[in-house]
């Protein structure tokens, strides 16, 4: 395997045309300035416009569902709703041609994500992954699986909760790499014994490629697998004896850090979410 990325700790996203849109959690950077003016969350209390209710669930535009509440087409909590500018709380039951409907509009955040910071989205004392994409979006985001305190990389955020159990089922077969960097040299034995898989106490752990990195010492290893069980990596080495110093997810279900530094995110496009939910 080649070389993984090693943007390091950079904070600025690239503006040529184009390039994906991203943000970092830098204290002197766009970003930070921008925070005030970031769009107000969404909570459950609030109360918003049956058509926005509806155009933000994605059968239609909000234009169009006016429309389709003038005709009667759109329910609230079991009733057809036909009053224009009517308004509903996210918790009311909307229905839409008879098809039960959910007011967040489905987004998708790639971080590549910096040291120091833990996969949770509960309140804690210390930093977590939710703190880097606060102002990514205005509905609740969710990691999709997790990546360790100190491991980096590639980490993805939705509110799509069908993706989000897709990526996350043990049978997945999601792409994953890491550029990994030892504490010494991996022997070749240990590395021939890595190809053919080892038994673990939770299980056999089988991975699709695994090779010294191109052009770097022996310490540095590319490993290509596609299991979702946490910390799995570590856990090789560790049956091996050898301390892993460093851990990067370079690439996760054909998304790439390209143009993407450490600690920025950036928006999916409409074509990597069709990718995702192709697999």
């Amino acid at each position: 395997m080649s070389r993984g990325d090693n943007s390091g700790g950079g904070k600025r996203s690239g503006k040529s045309a184009g390039k994906p849109r991203g943000k970092s959690f830098g204290r002197n950077n766009s970003a930070a300035k921008k925070a005030k003016t970031a769009p107000k969350k969404i909570s459950d209390s609030d109360e918003i416009r049956l058509n926005r209710f509806v155009a933000n669930s994605g059968v239609c535009s909000r234009r169009e569902a006016d429309l389709y509440i003038q005709t009667g087409s759109v329910w609230v909590n079991g009733k057809p709703i036909t009053e224009m500018g009517y308004k509903v709380k996210l918790t009311d039951e909307v229905k839409f041609d008879g098809r039960l409907i959910t007011p967040h509009k489905k987004e998708y955040v790639l971080l590549n994500k910096p040291k120091g910071f833990v996969t949770s989205t509960s309140p804690e004392k210390t930093r977590t992954v939710m703190d880097l994409v606060s102002n990514a979006s205005k509905y609740p985001l969710k990691p999709v699986g997790r990546l360790e305190r100190n491991t980096t990389g590639l980490l993805l955020f939705t509110n799509d909760v069908d993706l989000e159990k897709k990526l996350t089922h043990h049978k997945s077969g999601v792409r994953k790499i890491f550029h990994v960097e030892l504490d010494r040299n991996l022997k070749f034995e240990d590395l021939e014994k890595i190809k053919n898989g080892i038994k673990l106490q939770d299980g056999f752990i089988q991975v699709d490629e695994v090779s010294y990195i191109e052009g770097a010492s022996k310490n540095e290893i590319g490993i290509e697998l596609q299991s979702a069980k946490n910390n799995v990596i570590q856990k090789l080495f560790d049956h091996l004896n050898y301390d892993v110093i460093k851990l990067d997810r370079v690439i996760f279900g054909g998304l790439t850090k390209k143009d993407l530094p450490r600690g920025h995110w950036r928006i999916l496009t409409e074509q990597e979410v069709i990718n995702l939910r192709m697999m």
